[in-house]
């Protein structure tokens, strides 16, 4: 297996998780206080906490009987599962998410994608590709995510287009191409994560890869790479001869 470090060139349901997992019936406070979210924003940055623990942070609190590490992964699954930022009505469906608390969630992903979204992000190497996508790697089930980009490899929007199961994620090209057209692109790259931490392609990946620069072809769009992750490496087609064009 060939680690890359960064060069100098260039669905199904989401299962629930059980509230067995270690640390979710006790909550935030049985942990030791530098693991804590908080501690860690203040000690290591925001980037250095996962999309949960950003979450955490931001509700704050739970309510009896579900404390907030339960709730905010009740959040993550459905923002995972959306396309776009949900409706404040069904962030309020979540049990303990009552309007007020939804309407200051939608508020705060709205204001992060206006603020910042992919601000100046360009696609030159494929780690930049890892930038865009590395907090998916903790994730439990194989994602595939798409990024459209324009004609200076500048980002204009990065998906999910599909969830798959713990060591395989099924996409079509047609569900790949879909939002990448939408968005009037004229370059694309793909990415997803081995939960295992494997980075070595399977067959799948290999065939999918295929497929989608044999249509980026007929369509006219420039194909970058397909990344392959984990939550500290990851594997690049386009670098290890994978791709034609």
């Amino acid at each position: 297996m060939n680690k890359l470090q960064p060069p100098d060139c260039f669905g199904e349901t989401v299962q629930p998780y059980p509230m067995e997992i270690k640390g979710l019936k006790r909550g935030i406070q049985s942990l030791p206080p530098e693991k804590r979210p908080r501690e860690r924003l203040l000690s290591k940055g925001a980037p250095a906490l996962s999309d949960l623990e950003l979450l955490e942070i931001l509700l704050n609190t739970g309510i009896r009987g579900k404390n907030v590490t339960v709730l905010a992964r009740e959040l993550l699954d459905l923002l995972n599962s959306s396309k776009d930022i949900p409706p404040v009505k069904d962030i309020s469906r979540l049990a303990g998410l009552g309007v007020s608390k939804a309407c200051s969630v939608a508020a705060m992903l709205e204001f992060g994608r206006r603020r910042y979204g992919f601000l100046d992000s360009r696609v030159k190497i494929p780690a930049d590709i890892f930038t865009l996508v590395r907090h998916h790697a903790d994730r439990k089930q194989e994602r595939f995510i798409s990024i459209s980009l324009n004609g200076a490899h500048e980002v204009l929007a990065v998906r999910i287009v599909t969830i798959g199961l713990v060591n395989r994620t099924i996409v079509h090209p047609r569900e790949v191409f879909a939002d990448i057209l939408s968005d009037r692109a004229a370059a694309f790259a793909v990415a997803h994560n081995h939960p295992s931490g494997r980075l070595e392609p399977s067959p799948d990946d290999n065939e999918i890869t295929c497929r989608l620069e044999e249509a980026a072809k007929i369509l006219g769009l420039h194909f970058l790479d397909h990344l392959i992750f984990s939550e500290n490496a990851w594997w690049s087609y386009r670098q290890n001869g994978g791709l034609k064009s």
